[in-house]
Order: structure tokens, then C-alpha cells, then sequence
């Protein structure tokens, strides 16, 4: 529903208060919640986390509360008996980590049917299809690496043992023994995960064919997005007709971005999916029949109300407030700093394009794109480019700053907080702080998570803004309603998901990690937003025109742009890191 514009308001006057002044006319109706897609985003995201509940909820672990208890019993018994985490308090927290309802027979099921394409090198078929000749090559291919892993974990183990009996006997008040002991066990820890890592499932790889579950996939999809589509006056039978070509790019470009070299770089499927869905575009044109299907809005949102259910305070507390300053106040000053360099120094000539690049920089990447760009009404090429931007520079980063951080010797904790909020992608951040080892990859991602909030202040305040001073003209004033119409209503579901799932995580104890983030979050919710997200980019891709693009990158402005607030947010962010890590909470580094 379109605003009424009003006219110039009297010094003093207010919109109730002046005669001369139309009042916006918009009204709430309760038909906008089946009528809009952003309500649709909501139920549907909603739907398959009850779904989720209903299955992994009632269905534990066998003696999931007494191996809970008893791994407790030991991480406490130990954090009161040394000054640093025992060789026992580590395989008692491996015996509590390993409690996952995601390795119980009916989430190893469900996983299939959601199951990505898999790794490969040199041949793609691989991805979808692996014999069972195949897999028992790839099997013996990598068995001595793995033997030889497992020897220098168990060889780690031992030294890490000894050191920490000998800090033990001198009862861990030698500084130089405690610290050995530490130095011992951190090896064993890491050697311990490369062993645990890519080497162990090349070793254990299994034959399998994907295929059959990528069609149901597609028809399940498929049917769950149909029952919004038809209440959003979209015709169902073109839906479908271009939704089979939508899924088929979607897992093209997961194939590629699965390519190991392709990980490695971090070149992933969201970007080529854009990549392929422009090609097509821009080359014979998207098919006619795929138009109806190419509901990117639709999908992407329904997939960020599924990350709201991935944000659980209680990691945000276990940062506790200096987590909350590097990521809650360094985020806004960038994101204004950024949109006041493009408006001022750059003079973009569009704003809404310069607003969603600078919180696309600042806040998390493609998610905060999106509610930013829905909160100004930016267009879709606007949007297209401030995501292949992130995506191109996440690449980047996620190799160029930890090797950085590694190689000039930076604390894991301040380097694992500058990765978390600096780096776009929440994956591109766990990747990039599993280089500095457990305690920085834990900082990264919690950091991140804590950033990720952000995305319902954000598009809140950008809604807000863009309807009082950038939309409306001087002397005007704009209506309460025309706020709440702009505001992208999908962020409440991605707030409420965050809150419901975050309160069931406190209340559930040590059992909400095996039940719930490891349980229907990674089970079924986290692999179904990457199924969206998917869907949403190719859709991109293939509504986007390289020559509506052109003009926007006139003169270098968005790469310049993106640059130099990214430059500003690494300055800033290492700072605020450093004197909340270091100077205002040591004690919290220490315990970390």
C-alpha cells in the first residue's frame, strides 16, 4: 500500500494537530498476515521448528541426563583441582559434546534427505554419486594418513599426560610446570582435531547416491513454499513449472562450491549461485517459465527466521560484555560512519545502495543485506551487488586475516574476535577461527553470533530513517504506520525465534545443547535455511542484468566504498577487542 504524501507541515504544527496536513490513510489489516510474504516467512520458518520440536524433542539419547551429570561432575571436580583444563576435563567435555541427538537413527534419516552434494576434486559426478569401489579406494587411499594421525594424537595424549602429572606432584603451584602441561595439552587438542578432521572422513567414507533424495527434496520444497504461494497471488502451476529448473541451479552450484579447491578459497555455493543464475540471464536470458519461481524475498526470509533460532543468548553471556561492546557498539559507528563517507565524499547517487552495502560490510553480511534492503526498498540489483561484493571480499578475508593473525603471534582470543567481527559470513568466521585453535574459534563464532542481533536493529532503525529523512520531504513528518508498513516484518520472526529457542536453551540445561543446537537446529532447521539460501541467491542471479548493474559501479563507488569501511571496521574492531579483552576484562580472556 502506497504512502499519502502530505504536504508542508506549519512551524510547531504536528501531522494530527495541522489542518493542512493529509493524514496517511494505512491501516492495519488482518489480512496482511496471510496476504504478504514477509508473514508467510514467519509462519513457515516457525512451522518447521515446531515440526523439528515435535521430532527430536521426545526422542533422547539413551541415558543422555546420566552421562550429563557425570561429565558435569568431572568438569567441575577438575576446574576446582588445576589452574588451567585438564587432559580428564577435556575427554569429559568430548564425552558430553559427543551426546548429540543428530547421531540418533531417525536424525541420521532425516539428514539424508537433506543432505548437500558432497566433496570432490576432479570429478563432480563424485558429489552425487559414489560407488561402493569408489569409496573403498578413497578408504584405503587415505588409511595411512589416518593411522598416522591417530599415532601423533595418542603420542600428544601420552606427553600431555606426563607433563600434567609432573604440574600435578608439584600441586600445580610450579608456573613453569603448569604451563608446560598447558603447552602439551593444546598439541594434543590440536592433532586431536586435524585427526577428527577432513582425515578421518576420507578414511570412513561410505558409498552413497544422492540423487533420489535431491528429487524428494525438491518436491518437499517445493509443496512447503506452496503453501504460502497460495495465498500470495502467485499462480501455483508456474510456480512450479520454473521451480524444478530454480533447485537444479541451486544444487549446480553447490556441486561447484563444493569442489575442494573451491572450499578451500572460500568461493561457496551462495555466490555461485548468484554467479550461474547471471550467466544464464545475461547470456540466452532466464526461461519464461522459471519467472513465477524466482521468489527471492520469499525464500531468504523464510531462511532468516530460521537463523534467529541459531542465536542462543547464553553464548552471547559467555563472551558477556566484551563480546557485547566489539560487536554492538563498533557495528552502528561503522555502518554511519560508512553510509556518511558514501553519501559526502563518494556522492552516491543512490542511497539505498549505499546503505545496504555499509551494513552488509558492517553487521553479518547477506542477512543484514537483505533486511537492510527491505527496510529501504533498495532494488534488486542493488542488493545483488552488495552481496557478490560480500561474498567476493569474505573469500578474501577468510584466508588473508587468520594467516595474518597466526603469523605475527596474536593472542587467539583478540585475533578470534577480530575475525568475528570483521569477517561477513558466519561460515567464513568459524573457518577462519578454527586457524587459531579452539578458544579463538569459540571467540569468532560467538562474536559473529552476537553481531547477527544486530539484523532486527538494524532494518528497524533503517526503516525509521529512511521514512523521516530520506523519504520525506522538509517540513513533513511521517506517520507511525508508514513506519511499522516499512519495516521488514519477517526480522519479528527472526527476534521471537531467537527468544523462544534461546529461553527452551537455558531452561533445558546441559540437555539443550544435545537436544536443541545439536539436535533439531543442526539436524534439520541450519541445513534447511542453507537449502533456502540457496534457492534465494540463484533467484537473484537470474533476475539480475549486467547492464542494469553497470551504471552502479560507475566510477569504482561501491568497491571504494566497501573498502574503506571495511578498513575502518578492522581499525576499530581491534581496538574495542583489545581494551575490552585486555585492558577493561582480563579476567574474561583469562577464563576463556
Amino acid at each position: 500500500m502506497a504512502p499519502v504524501q502530505s504536504p508542508a507541515i506549519p512551524s510547531g504544527a504536528t501531522l494530527e494537530s495541522s489542518p493542512d496536513v493529509v493524514i496517511d490513510k494505512q491501516k492495519w489489516e488482518w489480512s496482511e498476515l496471510y496476504k504478504k510474504e514477509d508473514w508467510w516467512a514467519i509462519w513457515l520458518g516457525f512451522l518447521l521448528i515446531i515440526v523439528g520440536m515435535l521430532i527430536f524433542l521426545p526422542r533422547p539419547p539413551a541415558d543422555m541426563a546420566e552421562n550429563l551429570a557425570k561429565a558435569d561432575a568431572v568438569l567441575q571436580a577438575e576446574d576446582a583441582r588445576a589452574p588451567f583444563r585438564t587432559v580428564e576435563w577435556h575427554k569429559a567435555n568430548d564425552a558430553k559434546g559427543g551426546l548429540r541427538a543428530t547421531n540418533e537413527p531417525y536424525a541420521k534419516t532425516i539428514s539424508k534427505w537433506l543432505q548437500k552434494p558432497d566433496r570432490w576434486s576432479s570429478n563432480p559426478a563424485e558429489s552425487l554419486y559414489l560407488s561402493e569401489a569408489a569409496a573403498a579406494a578413497r578408504r584405503a587411499k587415505a588409511e595411512p594418513a589416518y593411522k598416522e594421525a591417530q599415532e601423533a594424537t595418542k603420542a600428544a595424549l601420552t606427553r600431555a599426560e606426563a607433563a600434567q602429572a609432573l604440574a600435578a606432584a608439584a600441586f600445580f603451584q610450579d608456573a613453569q610446570l603448569n604451563a608446560a602441561a598447558e603447552q602439551n595439552i593444546a598439541e594434543w587438542r590440536q592433532l586431536r582435531e586435524k585427526e577428527r578432521g577432513s582425515v578421518r572422513a576420507k578414511a570412513t567414507v561410505q558409498a552413497y547416491n544422492k540423487i533420489p533424495y535431491h528429487i524428494g527434496l525438491l518436491i518437499l520444497t517445493g509443496l512447503f513454499f506452496t503453501i504460502g504461494i497460495l495465498f500470495l497471488k502467485i499462480d501455483t502451476t508456474k510456480f512450479w513449472k520454473g521451480f524444478w529448473f530454480l533447485f537444479l541451479i541451486a544444487v549446480v552450484a553447490m556441486i561447484i562450491g563444493n569442489q575442494e579447491t573451491m572450499r578451500k578459497y572460500g568461493f561457496g555455493d551462495v555466490l555461485w549461485a548468484i554467479v550461474l543464475g547471471m550467466l544464464i540471464s545475461n547470456t540466452v536470458g532466464a526461461p519464461k517459465f522459471v519467472k513465477e519461481a524466482l521468489q527471492t524475498e520469499y525464500f531468504i526470509k523464510t531462511g532468516l527466521v530460521l537463523l534467529g533460532a541459531e542465536i542462543l543468548f547464553s553464548k552471547i553471556v559467555a563472551i558477556g560484555v566484551p563480546g557485547i561492546f566489539v560487536a554492538w557498539v563498533v557495528t552502528p559507528i561503522v555502518l554511519v560512519a560508512t553510509y556518511a563517507f558514501g553519501q559526502r565524499i563518494l556522492k552516491m547517487e543512490s542511497k539505498t545502495l549505499n546503505i545496504t552495502v555499509s551494513a552488509d560490510m558492517c553487521v553479518c553480511g547477506v542477512s543484514a543485506a537483505i533486511a537492510t534492503a527491505s527496510a529501504c526498498r533498495a532494488k534488486k540489483e542493488e542488493l545483488t551487488i552488495a552481496v557478490g561484493m560480500s561474498m567476493l571480499f569474505t573469500a578474501v578475508m577468510m584466508i588473508a586475516l587468520p594467516t595474518f593473525i597466526v603469523s605475527i603471534g596474536m593472542h587467539p582470543v583478540l585475533g578470534g574476535a577480530w575475525i568475528g567481527g570483521t569477517i561477513d559470513s558466519t561460515g567464513a568466521v568459524v573457518a577462519a577461527g578454527a586457524f587459531l585453535g579452539e578458544t579463538g574459534m569459540f571467540v569468532a563464532a560467538t562474536i559473529k553470533m552476537i553481531q547477527n542481533v544486530m539484523i532486527g536493529v538494524i532494518a528497524f532503525g533503517v526503516a525509521v530513517y529512511w521514512c523521516a529523512r530520506v523519504e520525506c520531504a522538509p517540513g513533513q513528518m511521517v506517520s507511525k504506520m508508514e513506519i511499522w508498513y516499512r519495516f521488514p516484518k519477517f526480522v519479528l520472526g527472526f527476534i521471537a525465534a531467537s527468544i523462544v529457542i534461546s529461553i527452551m536453551y537455558s531452561a533445558m540445561g546441559s540437555a539443550g545443547e544435545v537436544m536443541i543446537e545439536h539436535g533439531f537446529i543442526r539436524g534439520l532447521t541450519r541445513d534447511a535455511r542453507d537449502w533456502f539460501f540457496a534457492l534465494a541467491f540463484a533467484s537473484i542471479g537470474l533476475s539480475s542484468n549486467f547492464r542494469e548493474l553497470a551504471h552502479h559501479f560507475k566510477g569504482g563507488k561501491p568497491v571504494i566504498l566497501y573498502v574503506c569501511g571495511q578498513s575502518l571496521n578492522l581499525i576499530l574492531t581491534l581496538t574495542m577487542a583489545y581494551i575490552m579483552f585486555f585492558l577493561v576484562f582480563p579476567a574474561i580472556t583469562a577464563g576463556l
